[in-house]
């Protein structure tokens, strides 16, 4: 197997790794000898793309240093934060639609926080596979729907799973039936929810020529807060009071 010098870099990595590569011989268009790889090289490539993705999912930049100067890395750190920032404020707002359901039942308010935090936490573990899988180029146009539908019936049975753990615990600290029915049925929703923004947010990126982990992780936290405060305290107001 040879490689030619306009050859995708991380391509040459997938080749080393899926054939047990030790090196490579690097060609020009003619077949002539111009150089090699080495496994060492595509090692550090590897390395280097994995701290890159784990860097923009965060909404980190690829040159943020651990021991950069304060200056640096406020810099480094501002776009993402604002942008943080504004959809805190949206997710605030949507609490604020329902202020009066929060007076009539205070419950409500202890219980939304885990709604919400729970859907974070299952749409990043979807992210975190897509991305992946991109990466690997294991997602193409023929099977996004397949997957689309994994991750849905997924996201379906750990929401009545852990929905039902949850409503369970509602009813035994409140005394009510009809609030755990609501808590699981909204975890699920969440959950459901925070599957298709994981799919769609990296592939969206992708699709316009961003990198589909860039602030992927910050999205799907916005998307989860708001969508999962608005579910919850939407069908509380509407079954509960």
């Amino acid at each position: 197997m040879s490689f030619h010098p306009d050859e995708d870099a991380y391509d040459a990595a997938q080749a080393f790794e899926r054939y047990d590569l030790i090196s490579a011989p690097v060609v020009d268009k003619n077949d002539k000898l111009i150089g090699r790889l080495t496994i060492d090289e595509m090692v550090d490539l590897i390395r280097e793309e994995s701290e890159t993705e784990v860097l923009n999912m965060a909404g980190l930049r690829e040159e943020e240093d651990i021991f950069a100067s304060v200056w640096k890395s406020l810099r480094n750190r501002w776009a993402w934060l604002a942008i943080n920032l504004i959809t805190a404020f949206v997710a605030s707002r949507v609490i604020g639609l329902f202020e009066g359901s929060i007076e009539k039942l205070v419950a409500l308010a202890a219980l939304m926080p885990i709604v919400a935090g729970i859907g974070g936490n299952s749409g990043n573990q979807t992210i975190t596979m897509i991305v992946r899988a991109m990466a690997l180029d294991q997602v193409s146009t023929g099977n996004t729907s397949r997957l689309m539908r994994k991750e849905l019936a997924v996201a379906l049975i750990n929401g009545l799973v852990w929905g039902g753990v949850i409503g369970v615990v509602a009813y035994m600290l409140y005394g009510s039936w009809s609030l755990g029915v609501v808590m699981t049925a909204a975890m699920t929703l969440n959950l459901l929810l925070a599957a298709l923004m994981g799919v769609l947010i990296p592939m969206t990126l992708a699709r316009l020529g961003r990198d589909p982990a860039m602030g992927a992780s910050v999205m799907i936290t916005a998307m989860t807060d708001s969508g999962g405060f608005f579910i919850f305290l939407g069908l509380a107001t509407i079954f509960l009071l």
